[in-house]
C-alpha cells in the first residue's frame, strides 16, 4: 500500500471518529433545533439521524476549510430542514412549544412560562426569516456566531448585527 493510500484511510478514519464523537455531542442539539422549527419531537429526531446519515455518506468530500465540522452539520441540518419544511408546505414556519422543560415548580408558575413562551413565539413570527435563523441557530442550536456565519455563508459580523437587531426587535415586541 502507498504511502498517499495509506494517509488517506487514515484520514478517513479521523473523519469517521471526529463525527462518532460530534453526534454524542450535537445530535441533541440538532434534534432540538429542528424540532423548534416544526414542533415534532419524533419527527425532529429523525430528522437529526437523517443529518448524521447524509453526513457521514458525504464524508469522504468534506474538507476542513476554517469551517468546523459542527457548523457543517448544522449546515446539512439547515438544508434538511428546509428541503423537510418545502414538502411539508411550511418553509417560514416557527413553532416554539413544548420548549418549556417540565419542572416540579407550582401550576401557576408552569402556566405563567407557557404563556410567556406564547408571547415569545407570536415576537418570533415577526422577525425576519433570517433574524429567526439566527436567534435559533445562535440561542437554540447553541452555536458561536462564527458558527452561524458558517452555516448561513454570512460573516461573522453580519451575524452579530442580525442577532443584535433580532434581540432589539423582540424586546421592543415583548416589552422587556
Amino acid at each position: 500500500m502507498s504511502a498517499e493510500v495509506k494517509k488517506q484511510i487514515d484520514e478517513q478514519r479521523e473523519k469517521e471518529n471526529r463525527l462518532a464523537s460530534l453526534y454524542d455531542e450535537y445530535f441533541d442539539r440538532i434534534a432540538h433545533y429542528i424540532y423548534v422549527r416544526i414542533g415534532d419531537r419524533n419527527e425532529a429526531e429523525d430528522l437529526a439521524g437523517d443529518v448524521f446519515v447524509k453526513a457521514l455518506e458525504s464524508l469522504k468530500s468534506y474538507k476542513e476549510r476554517g469551517i468546523p465540522m459542527q457548523a457543517w452539520l448544522f449546515r446539512i441540518a439547515h438544508n434538511a430542514l428546509v428541503d423537510h419544511l418545502r414538502k411539508k408546505g411550511r418553509v417560514t414556519t416557527v413553532s416554539i412549544e413544548g420548549v418549556t422543560i417540565m419542572t416540579r415548580e407550582d401550576p401557576v408558575a408552569a402556566a405563567e412560562k407557557n404563556i410567556e413562551m406564547e408571547k415569545v413565539n407570536e415576537a418570533m413570527q415577526k422577525l425576519t426569516p433570517e433574524q429567526r435563523e439566527v436567534v435559533q441557530l445562535r440561542f437554540f442550536g447553541g452555536l458561536s456566531s462564527k458558527e452561524v456565519g458558517a452555516i448561513l455563508q454570512k460573516s461573522d459580523g453580519a451575524v452579530r448585527e442580525m442577532q443584535r437587531a433580532a434581540v432589539e426587535r423582540l424586546r421592543t415586541l415583548l416589552d422587556w
